[in-house]
């Protein structure tokens, strides 16, 4: 590209945005011919909502929330010619169902409120799972729209709810203070596709170079973090970039981040078995009880496959 592409990016707030941060700090977007300029989202409404009125250009967000927009089952309404696809991947997810410190089993939380992202979103239909594999009903509990995860574990943290579902660095926080982690997606799930890459299908193929470029930089940022040597330097960025979290707990919030059963994806591969787990939870909870399969539909790899192949 002859001159710097500036990208809006909205991503929710967490541990996985490490790779961007590292992107931009170490200059490998700059590299590919793009800048970034990145928000946080409050939850995944806003983050449709702006997403398709065009005010930001690429969102980091769940795989689910591309399938919801896609089939018309949104937290909110957006244009209906708004086409979301999947550019590349970013996580496999581990959710942690925290929980204040008086429950410690299922049963505890009969009459108590849960608090959620949005009642439809593919979260709630892990913790719609997890409560019913634990034996309970959907009359023995109330679910809260809150918002992204720091909104939800501060509302458990402060007793205005029983429990959420959390990502890293939240479910550390959660841990060094004494609250528990009643249930892991793992043990329901051997792979979830949780975070991706997404943008307008639209608006990527004007403006290919610059996807190219983001995903080139992104995947710089990527390999610097997934490398040993650099894990000194990845842990104290992260703690530069989210000051919420404390040194106290870095070292497990990086080992959650490299795992490969609760973070980062090398090479920012898809999940196609863990795209399918989604789709299954989506089919089963959804609203329009419709039954999804074609993981191909929501996915535009063009981009992502060209540039794959001069990153290893």
């Amino acid at each position: 590209m002859s001159k710097t592409a500036a990208l809006r990016v909205i991503a929710f707030p967490g541990a996985p945005n490490l790779p961007i941060f590292a992107a931009s700090e170490h200059g490998f977007f700059e590299q590919a011919g793009v800048s970034v300029d990145l928000t946080v989202t409050p939850n995944s409404a806003f983050q449709f909502e702006k997403l398709a009125a065009g005010e930001f250009d690429i969102a980091m967000s769940a795989y689910d929330n591309i399938v919801a927009y896609s089939e018309g089952q949104g937290a909110v309404k957006v244009r209906d010619d708004f086409d979301v696809k999947v550019l590349m991947g970013a996580t496999q997810l581990e959710l942690a169902f925290v929980t204040a410190p008086d429950v410690t089993q299922y049963e505890h939380l009969k009459g108590r409120t849960l608090a959620l992202d949005a009642l439809a979103t593919g979260f709630a239909f892990v913790l719609y799972d997890m409560l019913k594999s634990g034996g309970l009903g959907p009359d023995d509990y109330k679910m809260v729209p809150v918002g992204a995860t720091p909104n939800r574990w501060q509302s458990v943290k402060e007793g205005q709810h029983a429990g959420t579902l959390t990502i890293e660095p939240f479910t550390s926080i959660a841990r060094a203070a004494s609250f528990n982690v009643l249930d892991l997606s793992s043990r329901l799930y051997p792979s979830y596709q949780g975070g991706v890459v997404a943008a307008s299908n639209a608006w990527a193929h004007a403006n290919a170079d610059a996807v190219k470029g983001y995903i080139a930089g992104y995947l710089g940022g990527l390999a610097w973090t997934l490398d040993p040597q650099n894990r000194e330097a990845a842990s104290a960025l992260l703690l530069a970039k989210m000051p919420e979290i404390k040194p106290g707990v870095v070292g497990a919030v990086m080992n959650s981040l490299l795992s490969p059963k609760s973070g980062l994806r090398p090479k920012a591969a898809i999940l196609r078995d863990g795209m399918k787990t989604v789709l299954d939870l989506r089919s089963r909870y959804g609203a329009a009880k419709k039954t999804l399969t074609d993981i191909d539909k929501y996915l535009e790899l063009s981009f992502y496959n060209v540039v794959a192949k001069t990153h290893g």
